[in-house]
């Protein structure tokens, strides 16, 4: 028996590339961050911030979810299954790379652009009395999984 099952919570690090493949099945393609916060030891000894970048691929209709949604500096949790491939570059040199291959996601909280800022209410003098503004709830809507 044996088990090939990665978890991974980060930022994605770029804007996922789509391509359309074969009978036209999507394909996104992103790299995803994964940070390991600095610490001091016992000894006093400081180990450092250490971050992580992953490759991850999505097909069919997670990769069309990614390319509506998914932008830089999306927060995501991520199940999928590691996949090594390889190929030879121009000087017939062997390469390799790993990737995340996503089976399962969510989207955790998206990068907010300055047009989805709330704007900024001018600050009122002390002397009038500030009037009640009704509450505005600026919550994104999240595509079914």
């Amino acid at each position: 028996m044996s088990v090939n099952k990665v978890f991974l919570l980060g930022n994605v690090g770029r804007d996922p590339d789509v391509r359309y493949v074969a009978q036209g099945r999507p394909v996104a393609t992103f790299s995803l961050a994964t940070t390991e916060r600095g610490y001091t030891n016992a000894n006093g000894v400081q180990v450092p911030e250490r971050t992580e970048w992953h490759n991850i691929v999505m097909w069919g209709r997670h990769a069309e979810v990614a390319e509506k949604y998914i932008r830089k500096g999306t927060q995501l949790y991520i199940e999928g299954q590691l996949r090594t491939r390889m190929w030879e570059d121009r000087n017939a040199i062997k390469r390799y790379v790993t990737e995340i291959f996503v089976e399962n996601f969510e989207l955790l909280g998206r990068p907010r652009s300055e047009a989805e800022q709330p704007a900024q209410q001018p600050v009122q003098p002390a002397q009038q009395p500030a009037q009640q503004q009704p509450v505005q709830h600026d919550l994104p809507i999240e595509p079914p999984f």
